[in-house]
């Protein structure tokens, strides 16, 4: 490193310009400040070494990461070293095949309807009596199911977003910087109708009030927590014994978002639907920056796999018949 600049600096400058640039870093400064400690620590001098860094990316999490693990960090690092770089010619670049390959996404358990149906039943059933929790969560994982919405989305909503008036939603500033809005579904739209009159017993509500609220103690009216949520969530999984279709270790909340995507696109199969025209709504939808992430489901999912298996036979046939 240069004598004069600190290693910490050229990190700030390095976040101020991706700032700049639109990019939400939710976690890259403790990351890279935390890269730039252990540097320190090192006492080290002149220019960063693969060595270095493989070092530091080894004994993160206490030394307990796995490989795959490692080769994400990995990556995030190369972003920064690539713009370091720049000003630091002799810092060397470490080979992103390191640790091995960034493990990819792997196949989400997609739910029968009948799982969702014992989902909100289970929901409804939550204590303590006479609260508005089960309700809350019934109309979350409901809602979830029914929109694709992630759950941060779900649970950021403010009164004001929701507009049963006409039936759409506002999603603002999500995790990629953008906002959206979603149209309901006429069913949808009269359980959250449901759902804000039974709130109103229980709190006053402003446009700016959280619109799904937590309800014990002093957090009543307060939003509701992701953690609880999803731990709310995973205690009715487990009561409920599904079988496990997915890749992941139990079917997950987030799995309802890639239920609503998979469940759209099989109807658009159904129905003869131009389906590279409707990605784009789709994507566009979902809140995908890239519509790469909206067609890994049709390599993910087995139901899709087959009818886009069964899509490109017919194509292949057509174009032979043509040949000859």
């Amino acid at each position: 490193m240069s004598a004069h600049i600190s290693l910490q600096r050229r990190i700030s400058d390095y976040l101020a310009e991706r700032r700049r640039l639109g990019f939400v870093l939710h976690s890259q400064d403790t990351f890279l400040t935390g890269f730039a400690r252990f540097v320190a620590s090192r006492h080290h001098r002149g220019a960063l070494t693969v060595e270095l860094m493989a070092d530091w990316i080894r004994q993160c999490k206490d030394g307990q990461g796995t490989s795959g693990t490692w080769a994400r960090s990995l990556r995030k690092l190369r972003s920064f070293i690539r713009y370091l770089k720049q000003f630091e010619p002799n810092t060397e670049m470490p080979d992103e095949a390191i640790f091995g390959p960034v493990p990819g996404r792997v196949a989400p358990h997609i739910y029968h309807e009948d799982e969702i149906v014992e989902l909100l039943a289970a929901a409804r059933q939550l204590g303590p009596h006479g609260s508005l929790r089960p309700k809350t969560f019934e109309t979350l994982f409901g809602l979830m199911a029914s929109t694709g919405m992630r759950v941060s989305e779900a649970i950021g909503l403010r009164d004001g977003d929701v507009d049963l008036k006409h039936g759409m939603l506002i999603i603002r500033q999500t995790k990629f910087a953008k906002s959206r809005q979603l149209p309901l579904h006429p069913s949808a739209v009269t359980a959250l109708r449901h759902y804000r009159r039974q709130r109103a017993r229980y709190v006053t509500t402003t446009a700016d009030s959280p619109f799904l609220i937590s309800s014990r103690g002093r957090g009543l009216g307060q939003p509701l927590g992701e953690r609880q949520a999803h731990r709310v969530f995973n205690a009715l999984r487990d009561s409920l014994g599904w079988e496990n279709r997915g890749a992941h270790a139990a079917p997950r909340l987030h799995d309802l978002r890639h239920t609503f995507a998979v469940r759209r696109m099989l109807i658009w199969y159904a129905d003869g639907a131009d389906i590279d025209r409707m990605m784009l709504a789709l994507s566009t939808y979902l809140g995908h920056t890239k519509i790469v992430y909206t067609y890994w489901y049709l390599t993910a999912v087995p139901e899709l796999m087959a009818l886009a298996g069964g899509k490109f036979e017919r194509f292949a046939n057509i174009e032979g018949d043509r040949d000859e």
